[in-house]
């Protein structure tokens, strides 16, 4: 595929929002919890009628791994205004909670960008939401005081759907499944159709609200779930992966419509990349060549060099097999780039919040945002005992193990961000977030 010279207007993300466990839904307070590498894991919770004290103890079973009772879970996904939105009471009930969580962030997305949501009406706005598998609610078949609402409430596209119906955008509208890498795809969508001009700006993200513990009893059974309740990135100490929940958003448009309508500029979309594993190993088993090719792919596509890269945001789940893998394919293009005792730091946000699935990629995207615009990088969790399955020495990388500052080049802070999907999906993004001359508030 042949590139296209980079656009003299860049892409730039010029609003965002997040919700995600611990209560938070201000980038003020994920910003915070972050910095001081808070533990926003807790208990499954009682109120959605979960088989919690069978999963509890089907380890009893031969061939399971343990499970704790824990997890990154939201605490409000049940609350919802729906006559705020224009949806009847009903209506909201049978609504799968990620349309409702992803409708509410996105709209707060919005006001962060000092744009009114209720003034879009009929504008060609485009929305590309990465949305998690769900089994919320009872099941199609059965005839009760839903049914009739369901083929909206339960349907996939309508994650990304809503949004666009609800602010009345006239734009291209996509759900987005691509398993753990569909939010960082959904930005690629995004920007693509500007860059297009199917669309004027775009908003993009993904969200995650599980609708039962379907996730943990697969994860269990084939020994992949974290049998200590913790999720460890690049540790010698993970146990496997943990799951979660949240939401991400942003908006992105066209730099020079962010000057003409004063929006704030978080940073520029340098390049995004999607490939696929292809074949040679089963389906949910990485490859740390296509991971390289990506990166590779994306830096070329960015037109810049590999040792700019100061920041990154790595997939990183605690798993046994995915995180070698990965820094084999980090080591291989930004370690062999980086500058003596100066490389990138490698950090992953499921060490705060476990592993939040098709929201993932997006959480990590506003995390590098927001280490851009502090001007430093957050410790990630459990750093202190890196896996010995790298050697780090001579690999050019180092885990992010305090808050430090981050040292722009040039008057610009360079981050990456990656995700990779269950089914074989990787998604790479670069961004460069230039210093700002006045403090944000966000």
């Amino acid at each position: 595929m042949t590139e296209h010279p980079i656009d003299d207007d860049p892409i730039v993300i010029a609003g965002l929002a997040v919700e995600v466990p611990g209560g938070i839904d201000t980038l003020a307070g994920f910003w915070s919890a972050l910095a001081e590498s808070r533990d926003l894991i807790g208990p499954f919770p009682r109120d959605r009628e979960w088989p919690i004290d069978r999963l509890l103890t089907q380890s009893e079973a031969d061939g399971w791994s343990r499970v704790r009772d824990a997890g990154g879970f939201l605490d409000g996904a049940a609350e919802f205004d729906p006559m705020f939105f224009g949806i009847t009471p009903r209506e909201a009930v049978a609504m799968d909670p990620q349309q409702r969580v992803a409708l509410r962030v996105a709209w707060r997305a919005l006001e962060n960008a000092g744009i009114n949501p209720m003034t879009l009406a009929g504008d060609e706005v485009g929305c590309f939401i990465g949305a998690s598998y769900t089994e919320y609610g009872p099941r199609g078949d059965e005839a009760n005081d839903l049914t009739g609402y369901r083929a909206t409430g339960s349907a996939m596209a309508a994650v990304a759907g809503r949004i666009s119906n609800c602010l009345g955008l006239s734009g291209p509208s996509m759900s987005v499944d691509a398993a753990c890498a569909s939010s960082l795809y959904a930005v690629h969508l995004a920007a693509s159709a500007i860059r297009a001009g199917e669309c004027d700006w775009a908003l993009a993200g993904g969200v995650c609200v599980m609708g039962s513990l379907g996730g943990f009893f697969e994860f269990s059974k084939v020994n992949a779930l974290s049998t200590d309740g913790q999720c460890k990135p690049y540790s010698a100490d993970a146990r496997g992966t943990l799951w979660g929940e949240g939401a991400g958003v942003v908006v992105l448009e066209r730099e020079s419509r962010a000057k003409a309508f004063g929006h704030r500029v978080y940073g520029r979309v340098l390049a995004t990349r999607v490939n696929h594993n292809g074949s040679g190993a089963p389906i949910a088993v990485p490859s740390a060549a296509a991971q390289a090719q990506l990166i590779a792919k994306t830096l070329e596509a960015a037109s810049i060099s590999a040792d700019l890269i100061g920041m990154i945001e790595g997939h990183g789940t605690g798993t046994a097999v995915g995180d070698p893998l990965e820094l084999t394919a980090l080591a291989r293009v930004y370690g062999a780039a980086a500058q003596p005792d100066n490389g990138p730091r490698l950090g992953s946000v499921k060490s705060n919040l476990g592993h939040a699935q098709a929201a993932a990629g997006i959480l990590g995207l506003i995390k590098v945002l927001l280490s851009g615009l502090h001007g430093q990088i957050p410790p990630t969790r459990h750093a202190e005992n890196p896996t010995a399955q790298l050697d780090w020495s001579r690999s050019g990388l180092r885990l992010a193990d305090r808050l430090e500052d981050w040292a722009p080049r040039d008057g610009v802070r360079y981050g990456a961000v990656s995700s990779f999907g269950v089914a074989g999906t990787n998604a790479h993004a670069l961004i460069a977030m230039p210093v700002l001359e006045e403090e944000i508030h966000v």
